[in-house]
């Protein structure tokens, strides 16, 4: 089964596979290698159009990117 989430607000549509993808390309953009990684957890923020990301359990205030 293929499952898909969408969050709207505010007249925009971010599809959330994307912001999955979005965090692993950072991931490997700084260095790392994808067995490496074990968990992602996003926090998407409408309000501020961004994304926060915390890697295998460590992020930081500054661990974001725009959507």
């Amino acid at each position: 089964m293929k499952t898909e989430l969408f969050v709207e607000f505010s007249g925009r549509q971010v599809n959330t596979s994307a912001l999955l993808e979005t965090a692993k390309e950072i991931w490997k953009n700084d260095g790392n290698k994808v067995k490496d990684l074990h968990t992602v957890e996003l926090y998407y923020k409408p309000e501020e159009n961004k994304c926060y990301y915390v890697f295998n359990g460590e992020g930081s205030s500054d661990s974001y990117f725009g959507v």
